[in-house]
């Protein structure tokens, strides 16, 4: 499986599994080009990991002030180009909303973060 790190440069040999984890982890990029017979790229990669700031996997807040889906709603960002999100909550998926109601929460950095509520002291 041909992969690129996060600087553009080629982890040849790289075994499947490994490549797996880097890209789920938003660490690598696949070289999404198809080299001539003399292995030169021949054709750019068809797309960036950013559109508007975000990327998908981000934790975002969008603050929807009218329309159909008017409301606040919390959970993982689905990206597109055209600027039109996918919001996953914990109740389902919003679609369509614009980015320019989407704020950062987390950015997508590869861990997975969980809360829960603090101990009391006075135990």
């Amino acid at each position: 499986m041909f992969v690129l790190d996060r600087h553009g440069h080629p982890l040849d040999p790289c075994h499947p599994a490994r490549a797996r984890r880097l890209l789920a982890a938003g660490r690598g990029t696949y070289a999404r080009t198809t080299p001539d017979r003399y292995g030169f790229p021949r054709l750019v990669r068809p797309r960036i990991k950013l559109h508007h700031g975000f990327q998908t996997g981000d934790l975002v807040r969008a603050n929807v002030p009218a329309g159909k889906k008017a409301g606040l709603h919390a959970g993982r960002v689905l990206v597109r180009s055209s600027g039109s999100f996918d919001i996953t909550t914990r109740h389902g998926r919003v679609t369509g909303i614009n980015h320019r109601h989407v704020r950062h929460l987390q950015r997508a950095d590869g861990y997975g973060y969980a809360t829960q509520k603090e101990a009391d002291r006075n135990d």
